[in-house]
């Protein structure tokens, strides 16, 4: 029903346009811009025409309106085929690029009042009343000058038509007012101008160095650390920062981007972005400035201690860390480039990870101010270490700052094995051979959606180590399983080139190529997500993690980095 009723909209939309009576002596055109999705949002766009000139007015959103944005107006000179598009910015700065009108790149193909081409396997079509004796295209960047635009579609759907054109003589004559302490630029740069004022770049790191032996003086309270300084813990191979992230309207939506090269650790390690929860006590963060041993321990079956890897009881009481990223340094990129530029791979300079956290940003904007502890860790103990730097980008998905409000959020860090106190005493989450992870939980009735979002990645580096042998990792709820999943990668050979010292092997294959538990050197890992809204019925539930880990040979033993963070929104 709901696409017969777009098709409707579409067939009386054409209907509409080709019945469209356009006076000669009209000078204002009214076109209605139309948005498919969820809804079917519109806007309008005015074209006012003197003679063989027109102004375009792109157009602008109601209300308060987001930083970065841009107030195009495009003027077209028919008689001397010139197109010139400014953009002009609340800074009072704006930009400017002339070209010409007419295009030879596109190929027509014209049937009646109708003509159509294919730009990057989209089909479009313009309806031109070209009986008209006047010009008038809001769209002058295809090159279709004679007559009058009533229509455009798009893969069949219509983006545009023309609803109004009438004369008004009231209308002054603007064009003599162009802005003349804009920038020239060209019409790539402009595009790429206005879309980086609209997104907003937290710079966390910036080429920092985490390596063994860079450490620095203890601070006893979290609340005192300096906002923007950072801070190197675990002999060096965990870096903390306070910062202030922007509040942003719910409508945004947020990536985590790092970059990061060997500085002369060759091998592939765990690396992990994070945020420190501040208000519990005690803090993950009390874990950091003395010892692991001061937070909260689980003794296992097998005697051992594992400190601070799941959620306290009650409110106000310990939380893990809330894992942002989970990735892996490949072998050695960058440092050892050169050293293997003759094995017939072009190397890429670094490792580049790119991942959505729109989620769980919620945490730093709804429950926290924006004022978080954001850490990253990479393991080694080698005393060049890696190189990491880390921009947290925010984009809009509308031009104004209150489109939409969002729900209410409770972002909870459930657990979390990945020991980024390793080379300060924290164990490894090798529990799973003995013991399964248990936590509480409860969802409120009213909550309208719950899930858990989860990333589990396998290690222990030997042949037949859960690095290298595929596990299912079963969600238990109140002991009843309810979810299985098997981490696991088979793609790791296309990253070979990040790899310049991997270990290569007799058959002709190199250790990065190999299938490994949820990761590759050189990647992210994706987090995935388990509905709980069966069991939001304001009582408490456990939530149990279940993993069959292999058993240890000769030294060497297999373990588990898992998180799980609780997303309710009500």
């Amino acid at each position: 029903m709901k696409h017969l009723l777009f098709f409707t909209l579409i067939c009386s939309a054409v209907v509409a346009c080709a019945q469209t009576k356009i006076p000669r002596n009209a000078n204002r055109f009214v076109y209605q811009q139309i948005e498919y999705g969820e809804d079917i949002d519109t806007s309008f766009v005015t074209v006012i025409r003197y003679g063989n000139f027109l102004e375009i007015h792109s157009p602008k959103p109601a209300g308060a309106l987001i930083n970065g944005y841009a107030a195009e107006v495009t003027y077209v000179d028919y008689d001397s085929d010139s197109v010139t598009v400014i953009a002009s910015f609340s800074d009072s700065s704006s930009y400017y690029y002339r070209r010409g009108l007419s295009r030879n790149d596109i190929e027509w193909k014209v049937d009646g009042s109708l003509h159509s081409c294919s730009i990057n396997s989209n089909s479009l079509v313009f309806d031109m009343d070209e009986k008209s004796s006047l010009n008038v295209n809001p769209m002058p960047q295809y090159g279709l000058s004679r007559g009058v635009l009533r229509s455009f579609t798009r893969n069949g759907q219509t983006l545009l038509k023309l609803v109004k054109a009438e004369y008004d003589k009231e209308l002054k004559h603007t064009v003599k007012n162009l802005p003349n302490q804009s920038q020239r630029v060209v019409p790539r740069d402009l595009d790429r101008i206005k879309k980086d004022r609209l997104v907003i770049t937290t710079r966390i790191f910036d080429h920092e160095q985490i390596c063994w032996g860079k450490e620095n003086a203890k601070i006893s309270d979290a609340s005192t650390i300096p906002y923007d300084s950072v801070l190197h813990y675990a002999g060096g191979t965990l870096i903390l920062k306070r910062i202030k992230l922007p509040i942003l309207p719910y409508h945004y939506q947020h990536f985590v981007e790092l970059h990061q090269q060997s500085n002369g650790d060759a091998y592939d390690r765990t690396g992990s972005v994070f945020i420190i929860p501040s208000d519990c006590h005690p803090s993950f963060f009390d874990g950091i400035n003395q010892h692991p041993d001061s937070l909260p321990i689980f003794i296992g079956r097998d005697g051992q201690r594992y400190q601070g890897i799941a959620i306290g009881e009650g409110i106000g009481t310990y939380e893990p860390p809330l894992e942002l990223v989970r990735f892996f340094t490949p072998f050695g990129v960058g440092k050892f480039n050169e050293r293997m530029k003759d094995f017939g791979i072009n190397w890429r300079p670094e490792a580049y990870y790119r991942q959505e956290i729109t989620d769980v940003y919620r945490y730093t904007d709804v429950c926290k101010d924006g004022d978080v502890l954001i850490g990253a860790w990479i393991g080694n103990y080698d005393a060049g270490g890696h190189l990491l730097t880390m921009d947290v980008r925010s984009y809009p998905n509308s031009y104004t700052l209150s489109d939409s409000e969002g729900p209410n959020v409770s972002i909870i860090p459930l657990f979390n094995t990945c020991n980024v106190l390793e080379m300060a005493g924290q164990n490894y989450g090798k529990l799973f051979a003995t013991d399964s992870l248990i936590v509480s939980f409860t969802i409120p009735s009213i909550a309208e959606s719950a899930r858990l979002r989860y990333i589990s990645t396998g290690h222990g580096g030997w042949d037949g180590g859960d690095e290298f042998v595929p596990k299912t990792n079963t969600i238990l709820i109140d002991d009843k399983p309810v979810y299985t999943y098997t981490p696991w990668r088979q793609d790791c050979g296309c990253y070979r080139d990040l790899n310049p010292v991997s270990g290569n092997f007799w058959n002709g294959l190199s250790s990065s190529d190999y299938s490994r538990s949820g990761w590759c050197p050189g990647t992210a890992t994706q987090p995935v997500y388990f509905d709980l809204m069966s069991w939001a019925d304001g009582k408490p539930h456990t939530l149990t993690v279940a993993i069959p880990q292999g058993q240890s040979v000769e030294g060497m033993f297999s373990h588990w980095a898992v998180s799980g963070i609780l997303e309710i929104e009500y």
